[in-house]
């Protein structure tokens, strides 16, 4: 999991056409390509929308934004997500790139700043399913072990230390099948691969985590952003959309009990 975006650092998703935008770690301009994304493709993902919000149903495997690689990402396709308005709509937190689900943009910047301040003061609700190796200590509980995020020449990393900031995710175990376990898990806080971490640190990484696990040949990460709780109003009950569990994940889900409703 990533955590959310810092207000001042807006992602400029639709400002621009893709021969238009820059590559935001060299400055230049990148040759014109189509997104990632047809705008079916992307629209058909539309979870939820309304005035201030789009909830989309993030593929797995595709970075929400642009990074040094060049490589397509989420956010060329934002432009097809417009439906009326005058710019397209940006990023109101991070997935990372393998994981799947539910992932919230911002309409227009009041919508933005608004998300901005529910998202910094953990004022929503995030609920991940995880397939995992093995099984975690207990079938409910926390961890709460701190992340520290390594720098090294070979890129980064994250890992337990008590030189780390608090972490706490609390997990419950949805099913079991042969040598693997489904769980539900909530982040209390939005540390950087935080769920795979403390999965890993528990002796039960996430299948097809290649970061903190083992991947067998064309496996792909068992995490998806399973559903998020939003109180956008005072006078309304808070929004809640959920996506359905990606179709690389099902097999798993299947032999740990999960029925498709």
């Amino acid at each position: 999991m990533a955590g959310p975006l810092r207000l001042g650092a807006r992602h400029s998703s639709g400002a621009s056409s893709p021969a238009r935008r820059k590559d935001r770690a060299t400055g230049v301009a990148r040759p014109q390509r189509k997104p990632p994304l047809t705008p079916e493709e992307i629209q058909a993902r539309v979870l939820h929308r309304d005035g201030l919000i789009l909830v989309i149903d993030k593929p797995a495997g595709l970075a929400v934004h642009a990074g040094p690689s060049g490589a397509p990402n989420l956010e060329e396709c934002f432009d097809a997500l417009r439906f009326g308005l005058p710019r397209p709509p940006a990023l109101a937190h991070r997935l990372d790139a393998d994981t799947s689900g539910v992932l919230v943009l911002g309409r227009h910047p009041k919508a933005l700043s608004k998300l901005g301040r529910l998202f910094s003061g953990r004022d929503t609700e995030k609920t991940y399913w995880a397939v995992v190796e093995g099984a975690p200590p207990a079938d409910d509980g926390v961890f709460d072990w701190p992340l520290l995020k390594l720098n090294t020449r070979s890129g980064w990393s994250v890992k337990v230390s008590d030189k780390g900031q608090t972490a706490v995710t609390r997990y419950k175990v949805l099913g079991h099948g042969p040598g693997m376990t489904w769980l539900e898990l909530s982040p209390e806080t939005g540390r950087t691969h935080q769920i795979r971490v403390h999965c890993a640190h528990a002796g039960c990484p996430v299948i097809g985590d290649r970061l903190y696990g083992y991947v067998a040949p064309g496996q792909q990460l068992h995490l998806q952003s399973h559903a998020i709780v939003l109180p956008l109003s005072r006078n309304k009950p808070p929004i809640r959309v959920e996506a359905p569990p990606p179709a690389h994940m099902m097999q798993a889900l299947a032999a740990c009990g999960h029925r498709p409703a």
